[in-house]
């Protein structure tokens, strides 16, 4: 099976190792003619990010650079970003990494040309018509990495500096023009980040397949994402460089952000606090409260998962589904708690209403209270 092509759904995409060569093209499609590079820190001096510049400068788009990215992406990083876009006079972005380079870079794109603050644009009701859409330009998205799908999305995870809360702000013009998944770039994940990343992918189909909201596409697109996930993410933990395995982990990222679109629920509704306020890895994080969502949730999905177990080859039922969540995770390293990844004296209150506030609640197929969160949490903390 030859792992290349042109798709145009949910935008365009140019899929297939070796296409980062066609950078030049995607932001002549975008109509993008001085392009800012977004990326976080830690891969700003990594040979991927300079060779992609190097194509960029070869193609006669200069070479301008922004990588003062968290890995919780904030305001404050979005403001000295919007400094730069503006300073070069730049005219779209090119955003590159991981979600959080691709989350802030997008940002950067939104917000260089609104007058009103981020928060104004928060996914909430009809909130993202307040932005001035003319104002936004267009955006190149590369991922560096499979598993959270930002580069399909039409919304950015940004996290408030000052009340450690995560937002999401949408608006449907913040959608990439252009994507280019080429698997090769993810070839130099470790073993840990191919984990979390691939679990993140995992976490987003299985939330979207249980969210109760109609949406028959990305039902099948959850379920066919969670097979990508099942057969190909030990391959690509056990051997970075199995680029079949890292192009079929490609494909499951972006096919659980374009299914989320039918909503997502608990796990992130747990994780985008638990982050927000400890930090921790947005991937690994879903993967520890995986499991005991999925048991919080079972009156109410159980009898669906028959489908799922049917077609990833397991022997029954609910339960074989959550036993193997729970071998999976183990066999890629994924800790049981997050005290494990150095959670301690969590503040359960601050956490539980940074939860209710999640947009992610509305997709949880049983409704989440207060109660029943503060209970979710002690079991994952």
């Amino acid at each position: 099976m030859t792992l290349t092509g042109n798709w145009s759904y949910p935008t365009a995409i140019k899929f297939g190792a070796g296409r980062i060569a066609e950078i030049g093209a995607a932001c002549a499609q975008a109509g993008i003619k001085n392009p800012l590079l977004v990326t976080d820190r830690g891969l700003a001096s990594l040979p991927v990010t300079i060779s992609t510049l190097d194509v960029i400068e070869a193609a006669g788009l200069g070479r301008a650079i922004f990588s003062d990215v968290d890995p919780n992406p904030n305001e404050i990083n979005l403001s000295a970003g919007v400094e730069a876009f503006k300073a070069g006079n730049h005219d779209g972005v090119i955003a590159f990494g991981g979600g959080s380079g691709l989350d802030l870079g997008k940002m950067v794109a939104f917000m260089a040309g609104q007058t009103r603050p981020i928060w104004d644009f928060e996914d909430i009701g009809d909130w993202w018509t307040r932005a001035d859409s003319d104002a936004i330009v267009p955006i190149v998205a590369v991922p560096t990495t499979a598993g959270t799908g930002s580069e399909v999305g039409r919304a950015s995870v940004i996290t408030n500096s000052v009340t450690h809360e995560k937002k999401i702000i949408f608006h449907p013009k913040v959608l990439p023009a252009v994507v280019i998944c080429d698997p090769e770039l993810t070839v130099g994940m470790p073993p840990a980040i191919t984990a979390g990343t691939g679990l993140d992918a995992f976490a987003h189909c299985v939330e979207a397949f249980s969210s109760p909201h109609y949406h028959p596409m990305s039902q099948g697109i959850a379920l066919e994402g969670m097979r990508l996930v099942v057969e190909n993410l030990p391959r690509a933990y056990k051997d970075g460089t199995d680029i079949e395995a890292r192009a079929n982990m490609m494909s499951a990222g972006a096919m659980g952000a374009t299914a989320f679109q039918k909503g997502l629920g608990a796990i992130h509704a747990l994780s985008h606090p638990l982050g927000a306020m400890y930090h921790t890895h947005h991937g690994t994080t879903n993967a520890i409260c995986m499991p005991a969502v999925l048991q919080f949730n079972r009156p109410a999905i159980e009898k669906r998962f028959d489908i799922i177990t049917q077609y990833l080859g397991l022997s029954g039922g609910f339960d074989d589904f959550c036993a193997f969540v729970d071998g999976f995770n183990d066999s890629l390293g994924i800790p049981k708690r997050m005290s494990d990844l150095g959670v301690t004296n969590p503040d359960i209150d601050k956490l539980v209403e940074g939860a209710l506030k999640d947009p992610s609640c509305g997709g949880n197929p049983i409704e989440l209270t207060a109660d029943n969160l503060r209970k979710l949490f002690q079991a994952v903390l």
